[in-house]
């Protein structure tokens, strides 16, 4: 093994390439162990998109700092500070959160790799989190029931009645350590607003934050419609920030349809031109 390392030039390899490498040979585990759902990084696909999103919306001049409350391998929060990092060589500063220690091992070995300044913390992250307020929250949330109820106590988006939905909770939280008018992006459900918990979440949303967009993932992306994803992004109140006039709902053309595409890039850059700046 010592042997096979030895070829890889990692000494001079670039943040990004290396966290490719540890992409692809955590896929190839993947595949062999039949690894479960949850322990399944967020796909390249995704994560551009949603670094895409980021940049559009987001102007980094000076250092910064962004935190993924339920970072996993840390594939997608160190795809968006690379590809952020790109546009700006203003610091930024990474901080992840999982309760998942076997997830955690891998997402320290690609931070290091990356020589990132990423800090990493094993807790659930429902619970009070030992982070500074960050200029930005991106996440691919975990779907489904948080089971232990005594922990959403202070909630405002816990259920009524139940076990609340998860990825709720976990986009109060990060709200709740974003400066004012930092944003929060997050990979969530197409459906999001169409749950019987809709109208509380909603509610809760207006009481803290600007809904700014919701942009729906390419259908292609999804082998079973009912499993499609979106982008939503939402905005802290307070530092500058304001509704924008036209709420940004769309969805993503083919990455087949090369035009299509590029017309929804200068489609995105004109509403944060009209809605953002």
């Amino acid at each position: 093994m010592q042997e096979i390392y030895q070829q890889l030039d990692i000494a001079n390899a670039d943040a990004e390439a290396l966290r490719q490498l540890v992409q692809l040979s955590f896929l190839k585990v993947i595949r062999k162990d039949a690894i479960q759902a949850n322990h399944q990084m967020t796909p390249d696909t995704i994560g551009f998109l949603m670094a895409f999103l980021i940049e559009k919306v987001t102007k980094i001049n000076r250092s910064y700092s962004i935190f993924d409350p339920a970072v996993g391998t840390a594939n997608l929060l160190t795809t968006v500070i690379n590809q952020l990092q790109k546009a700006s060589k203003e610091p930024i500063h990474g901080y992840g959160i999982d309760n998942d220690s076997a997830m955690l091992e891998v997402a320290s070995a690609s931070v290091a790799l990356q020589k990132l300044n990423v800090d990493l913390y094993h807790q659930d992250a429902i619970n009070a989190l030992d982070i500074p307020q960050c200029d930005l929250a991106v996440s691919d949330l975990p779907i489904g029931y948080y089971p232990l109820d005594q922990n959403t106590k202070n909630y405002q988006t816990r259920a009524k009645k139940g076990h609340s939905y998860v990825h709720h909770l976990l986009i109060e939280q990060s709200m709740n350590y974003l400066r004012p008018g930092g944003f929060g992006v997050f990979l969530v459900p197409s459906n999001l607003f169409q749950t019987k918990e809709a109208q509380s979440f909603v509610k809760w949303i207006q009481s803290v934050a600007y809904l700014q967009g919701l942009v729906n993932l390419p259908a292609e992306l999804f082998a079973n419609p009912a499993a499609q994803k979106a982008i939503l992004l939402l905005q802290r109140h307070g530092g500058g920030s304001k509704q924008a006039t036209k709420v940004l709902l769309a969805e993503f053309p083919s990455f087949k349809k090369t035009k299509e595409f590029g017309d929804f890039v200068g489609e995105i850059d004109h509403w944060v031109a009209t809605n953002l700046v």
